[in-house]
């Protein structure tokens, strides 16, 4: 990758939320770039049910050295009670990779109905979305109006996604999350600036 030479974070917590886009199918090569590259950062994987089905949970927990966990309430079990206010209080730093529109749209709604969501609306560490989208997706009005809201937010960025291949029509009319050693990049800069605007007296 091209920013394999560059690639650092400041924080070295990281609550990664996997979403239902095939983009998911990449998380464990992209993940395990990133792990290489910052040997000391701890890693939680959440998937949603959907993601759960696109990439191997066994995988992503040998990469990330921790076990990957369901966007779910588990109903009897005491722990996930309380799990989005663990993650929330644990991570130093939180991702969206990938982002579908749903996802996307139910964060920007301020919908709070998995743990994962309900974690980032309660925490106080940045927070970033990185949309992948089918044709038309980026540009429709409903996602621009979505990411408006998102980025309206105190700590929340949406990170942009990029022209690329769609599988659904074979041409390049899709849109696809950056790397993500690159949107951890991007968002790690922009909240050391955020900070540093704080800052000012």
């Amino acid at each position: 990758m091209p920013e394999a030479d560059r690639f650092s974070i400041r924080v070295d917590r990281l609550l990664l939320v996997a979403t239902g886009s095939l983009v998911a199918a990449q998380l464990p090569g992209q993940l395990s770039w990133v792990r290489r590259q910052q040997p000391a950062l701890e890693v939680q994987v959440v998937l949603t049910r959907t993601a759960g089905r696109l990439v191997s949970k066994e995988a992503l927990h040998v990469i990330s050295g921790r076990p990957v966990l369901d966007d779910a309430w588990e109903p009897g079990s005491d722990a996930s009670g309380v799990r989005h206010v663990e993650w929330a209080r644990w991570a130093g730093l939180a991702v969206v990779w990938p982002a579908t529109l749903h996802y996307t749209a139910r964060l920007a709604l301020g919908l709070a109905d998995s743990p994962s969501l309900l974690a980032l609306h309660c925490t106080d560490v940045p927070v970033g979305v990185a949309p992948a989208l089918p044709p038309g997706g980026w540009e429709s009005a409903v996602m621009s109006g979505h990411v408006a809201a998102l980025n309206a937010r105190p700590g929340v960025k949406v990170i942009p996604p990029r022209p690329g291949l769609s599988w659904t029509t074979g041409k390049a009319d899709g849109w696809i999350c950056p790397p993500l050693g690159s949107v951890l990049s991007e968002l790690d800069k922009w909240a050391e600036e955020r900070r540093g605007t704080d800052e000012r007296p």
